[in-house]
């Protein structure tokens, strides 16, 4: 990982900080930045990505900031204050953790995609299964009131050839004629002394 940090820090023992460095700000800039790198491995090395990146920062500059002091003691400063302003991969492990993330978005996707499917293959079967039961369904119910309807027309025509068989059966040829005589481009090829000219034939009664 890349972190970018600071510390602050000041002179706080002038004798021993002139011993120790002979009054070097950058011996002793240098040495503070050696400590407060190693600190920083051992407090990164020991935590995961996810720890650094959401809510373990504050815990790891006091640990930084402890770390340092023990050893800016050593040369008369004082550290006042240690900061990480920004922690990043490096491109190449950025792309590699790009990579893996697209691969598990895709493997999800797909895994979606093939519920989805399946669960749309069952609802498209459950609905052509209740399209059938109420097809069948209404089939018999329309089957049940054309029985009806038939038993009712055949008792209508038993209770009319009762009362007058022969009125009866010249209002059914009457149907017929009708029927057959409809359109003036009909054309029937009948025996003229066919039953179907019956009641034609006694027009005059």
């Amino acid at each position: 990982m890349l972190v970018d940090s600071y510390v602050k820090w000041r002179i706080k023992d002038v004798k021993q900080f002139y011993v120790s460095v002979n009054g070097d700000e950058t011996r002793a800039a240098t040495r503070l930045a050696q400590t407060i790198n190693s600190s920083l491995r051992d407090e990164f090395g020991s935590r995961t990505v996810r720890d650094v990146v959401s809510g373990e920062r504050d815990k790891i500059t006091v640990a930084m900031r402890e770390t340092a002091n023990a050893e800016a003691r050593k040369i008369g400063v004082e550290v006042v204050d240690v900061r990480i302003k920004r922690v990043e991969l490096p491109v190449e492990v950025s792309e590699s953790v790009f990579r893996r993330m697209e691969a598990e978005r895709k493997r999800v996707a797909n895994e979606l995609r093939s519920t989805g499917s399946a669960e749309s293959e069952r609802i498209r079967a459950d609905a052509d299964r209740q399209r059938e039961v109420i097809l069948a369904e209404a089939y018999r119910e329309a089957q049940r009131i054309k029985g009806g309807g038939d038993a009712r027309a055949a008792e209508i025509y038993g209770k009319a050839y009762s009362a007058d068989g022969e009125f009866y059966a010249f209002y059914r040829s009457l149907e017929a004629y009708r029927s057959s005589f409809k359109d003036r481009s009909d054309m029937l090829v009948l025996d003229p002394s066919s039953e179907f000219f019956k009641y034609m034939k006694k027009s005059g009664r």
